[in-house]
């Protein structure tokens, strides 16, 4: 895991730690989302991102552009991301805090990728499918990637599960060239 990644994970975890402490973990979220959200407005990115702009010049744009809406929590984390020259990962930060949530209120991540676009039955019919694997709520997201050429691939975490025609092709193929095909 890269170094930045890694460090957007100790701050979520924090976060995460202090939002469940005060039972304002779902607050915690929405504010992280909005702030991040109005931290990548191009004019604001600019700004925060130039070195000649003194440190208190960017703390007080932070303020100015989270003072509404986002409670003081969140906001410290802000700017101790800003003092730390870390704010370009408040995104990572999000995405760890929410990965965190994911996993306390049981959902399941799973990206899946099919050759062409699913319908309602087959969408419904996988998610049940994971559902069952996981024990969890599955939230689905969707890629369309001909070159599988049917069937599906689900990336559930660091879990991958092929179930791609091209997949199994290459698996028989493997098979054949090791010798282990046994006549049917």
């Amino acid at each position: 895991m890269p170094a930045a990644r890694g460090s957007a994970r100790r701050y979520a975890e924090a976060a995460f730690q202090i939002a469940e402490r005060d039972g304002t973990v779902e607050q915690w979220l929405q504010a992280l989302v909005r702030a991040s959200r109005a931290l990548s407005d191009e004019g604001a990115a600019r700004v925060l991102a130039n070195p000649a702009v003194p440190g208190p010049q960017r703390a007080e744009l932070v303020e100015r552009i989270l003072a509404d809406g986002i409670s003081q929590g969140p906001r410290n984390l802000v700017q101790l991301l800003l003092r730390r020259g870390r704010v370009e990962s408040l995104p990572d930060v999000v995405r760890e805090f929410r990965r965190l949530y994911d996993r306390r209120e049981g959902i399941v991540e799973a990206r899946v990728t099919s050759a062409a676009p699913l319908d309602d039955a087959e969408t419904e019919a996988l998610r049940g499918r994971l559902s069952a694997m996981t024990g969890g709520r599955i939230q689905m997201t969707f890629e369309v990637d001909p070159a599988i050429l049917g069937g599906v691939v689900v990336r559930l975490g660091d879990r991958l599960i092929d179930g791609s025609v091209r997949g199994r092709l290459e698996r028989l193929r493997s098979r054949l060239a090791a010798g282990t095909l046994q006549a049917g």
